[in-house]
C-alpha cells in the first residue's frame, strides 16, 4: 500500500507545475471554484470541509505529507468543498489535464491511480463504519481492530479522536478506563 502511493505520488510530483505554500488557516480552493489542478500536499495538514445548512462544518478528508488531496476531483468542474490548512502547508499542484492525459495512455499510471482511489474508497467506508457506532468504546474498539490493536503515540490522539468521530476529551477518558482496567486486572 504505502508503495504504491509513493509511487504514485512520486509520478504526480514528476508532471507537477509548481508548488505553494499556506499559512494556518489559508485556503487551498473554496467550493464552486473551478478545477484546473490537483494538490499533493508535501508538508502539513489539509482538511476538505464542507459546511452543512445549520453552520456546523463536516471534515470529509484529512491529508498530510505524501497525500493526495480531492483526487475525486479530477472529473468534476467545481470544486464541492473547501480545503483548508490546518497548520503551514506546502503542495504540489499537478494540472488536472496531464492526469487526465496519463490516465488515457499510461497504463502503469492508470493501474497506480486506480489502486489509489480502491484503498480511499476502502478508508472511506472503514470511518463510516466507526462513526456510525454509538459509543467511544465501540468506536475505539473497531479503529483498533482496523490498526492492529495498537493505539497511535500520544501526541497524536487528537487525530485518532478526529477520525472516530470524538472529542478529545472523551477519546483520553477512555483511554485512562482502559488502563484502569488492566492495572485493575494485573493488582497494580
Amino acid at each position: 500500500m504505502i508503495t504504491i502511493m509513493s509511487d504514485l505520488v512520486a509520478r504526480l510530483n514528476s508532471i507537477s507545475a509548481s508548488t505553494r505554500s499556506f499559512d494556518q488557516g489559508g485556503s487551498v480552493f473554496h467550493q464552486g471554484d473551478p478545477i484546473h489542478s490537483l494538490y499533493v500536499v508535501m508538508s502539513g495538514t489539509v482538511h476538505l470541509v464542507r459546511h452543512q445548512a445549520d453552520g456546523a462544518a463536516t471534515v470529509l478528508q484529512r491529508c498530510t505529507a505524501g497525500h493526495i488531496l480531492a483526487e475525486a476531483s479530477v472529473y468534476s468542474e467545481n470544486y464541492h468543498c473547501d480545503a483548508v490548512s490546518v497548520s503551514p502547508v506546502t503542495v504540489s499542484i499537478v494540472p488536472v489535464a496531464e492526469i487526465k492525459r496519463l490516465l488515457a495512455t499510461d497504463i502503469a499510471f492508470a493501474t497506480l491511480w486506480s489502486a489509489h482511489l480502491a484503498r480511499e474508497l476502502q478508508a472511506t467506508r472503514k470511518r463510516a463504519e466507526i462513526v456510525s457506532l454509538r459509543t467511544v468504546r465501540a468506536r475505539l474498539d473497531a479503529w483498533l481492530a482496523w490498526n492492529e490493536g495498537v493505539l497511535p503515540p500520544k501526541g497524536a490522539w487528537k487525530q485518532l479522536a478526529d477520525d472516530i468521530g470524538v472529542s478529545p476529551e472523551a477519546l483520553y477518558r477512555e483511554v485512562a478506563r482502559r488502563r484502569a482496567e488492566v492495572d485493575n486486572k494485573v493488582g497494580r
